[in-house]
């Protein structure tokens, strides 16, 4: 398949960038200096807010758990106050994947001065794995990698810089911990059912993820890293962590018999209480997938977010390359794909100001839906736009954030037929402009024809549109003047009348 603009990004300029990951168990931001498209570390923090731990049996967020994640994104939202938009980057994970909202979202980006995307967990698990091999160093072995978190576990095997196999596994240090030993006891019998838990979560991918084979075990995130100090400062493994040792790790565990009396050295108080569900998981996936030595990574899901936020910058934005994947995979007919895409960003920048669509993300999202809008046609003719919408909102896409995916599926789902006022309900106008922007590109180009447009003037006032063609073009196209009069029909439940002269 040819390249084509999906490729294309802003470009941002050197400077400092930031990373925000809104964990489970704890909030981590880091800080670095972008010099040529290489990073230098600056800063990191770290704050244990306990999310998943504060979440109620109806998935609301409990208001101290709130508290505490709201008060730590204003400290880190004064270190990043300065940055520009497209400097910084914050992702929720598991537990904000699964919470209800009810406003909390808006009230963290406020806190951090920073828009909040969550990511789905095959996403944190490209992050994840993206961190991880660039902290690493550039090599041809496979690996494989494993991050354990609050609510979530990735697992990743990859070879470079490249992934593999994904999976995100619902199992965490907190889940785990609050799911088995919530009174607080560690009895044998709880140990068990918190370990063959994790082995029921892996049973259905150990199996191709040995498979798959690899030269080395790397783990990230706090829970690996703690059980890696634990180990060590009691000499079961001198570095690493071996299979023996969390033998070794297992048996002291259950002899402290409480939660509150497990008490090692390397283990901070603030781990403690969620020490135990991990170390379960830890040792389930090395009995399922037969790992004798693990090592540690220092980088990250953070550090991947960093790396994947410096790609968006030097014009090699993921997103851009999983479009084209989409694109060639259901046979896109390319050509009047990228004719759409051409008319509708001029659309776009005609309508941009008066419409309040002059940010980036807006260009973005009408390109990738322009590129997307006919792959629904690989799957039946009939409602091939309610077909398209279901892959795009529904597939795993590397590098779009949740709320990403979901416009861009509107946005596939409103560009022909009836127009589906209920996709754009209770959501910001701007979703709803650009797929009329989108739906004005296809109709002006319902031919397939190779022949360029004239020179069109699209103006927006409010309500108002107005789209303005050279004298007697309309004339001698008359079926695109019928095609526009029965969109302008098509588009008065928006409330949006449009004109043609």
């Amino acid at each position: 398949m040819q390249t084509t603009t999906a490729q294309r990004g802003d470009t941002g300029p050197e400077g400092t960038v930031a990373a925000v990951d809104l964990g489970s168990n704890s909030f981590h931001m880091v800080v670095a200096r972008n010099t040529a498209g290489e990073l230098t570390m600056l800063d990191r923090n770290r704050e244990m807010v306990r999310l998943a731990a504060g979440l109620d049996e109806a998935g609301r967020i409990g208001p101290e758990a709130a508290e505490r994640a709201i008060d730590c994104l204003r400290r880190f939202g004064q270190q990043v106050a300065a940055l520009p938009t497209e400097s910084v980057r914050a992702v929720g994970t598991n537990t904000l994947r699964r919470a209800r909202k009810d406003g909390f979202l808006d009230q963290a980006s406020e806190a951090l001065g920073h828009p909040i995307e969550i990511i789905s967990g095959i996403e944190e698990a490209r992050l994840v794995y993206l961190g991880v091999a660039r902290s690493l160093g550039v090599d041809d072995r496979r690996r494989l990698v494993v991050d354990i978190g609050g609510g979530s576990t990735e697992l990743i095997v990859g070879e470079r810089s490249t992934p593999l196999a994904m999976e995100s596994l619902h199992m965490g240090c907190v889940a785990s911990t609050l799911s088995h030993f919530s009174n607080g006891r560690v009895s044998w019998s709880a140990w068990l059912r918190a370990y063959m838990g994790a082995l029921q979560e892996m049973e259905p991918v150990a199996a191709r993820f040995r498979n798959l084979g690899w030269k080395e075990a790397v783990g990230s995130s706090g829970t690996i890293r703690a059980v890696r100090d634990v180990v060590r400062e009691a000499g079961w493994s001198p570095s690493g962590i071996t299979l023996a040792s969390l033998h070794e790790l297992r048996e002291a565990i259950v002899e402290a018999g409480r939660l509150d009396e497990i008490r090692f050295p390397g283990l901070s108080e603030q781990r403690q209480p969620v020490f135990v569900g991990g170390v379960a998981i830890v040792l389930a996936i090395f009995e399922a997938l037969g790992i004798e030595r693990m090592d540690v990574a220092d980088g990250a899901l953070r550090e991947g977010v960093l790396y994947d936020l410096l790609g968006r910058i030097h014009h090699e934005d993921t997103r851009g390359r999983t479009v084209l994947a989409l694109m060639d995979r259901y046979h896109v007919d390319e050509a009047h794909a990228t004719r759409v895409e051409h008319t509708a960003l001029e659309l776009l920048n005609q309508a941009a100001g008066s419409w309040k669509l002059d940010g980036g993300d807006a260009a973005h999202h009408v390109r990738w839906a322009s590129l997307l809008h006919e792959i629904g046609l690989d799957i039946a003719h009939s409602h091939y736009q309610h077909h398209g919408a279901y892959i795009v909102e529904h597939a795993d896409l590397p590098g779009f954030s949740l709320a990403e995916q979901q416009l861009v599926s509107d946005l596939v789902l409103a560009h022909r037929r009836k127009f589906p006022l209920e996709a754009f309900a209770g959501k910001p106008k701007g979703g709803l402009r650009m797929a009329v922007l989108l739906r004005l590109a296809i109709v002006l180009h319902r031919s397939r024809s190779d022949a360029p447009l004239p020179e069109i003037r699209l103006r927006c006032d409010n309500n108002q549109l107005s789209l303005r063609f050279p004298p007697d073009y309309l004339a001698a196209h008359p079926l695109t003047a019928a095609d526009l009069e029965q969109e302008a029909h098509l588009l008065e439940p928006t409330g949006l009348a449009l004109q043609i002269t």
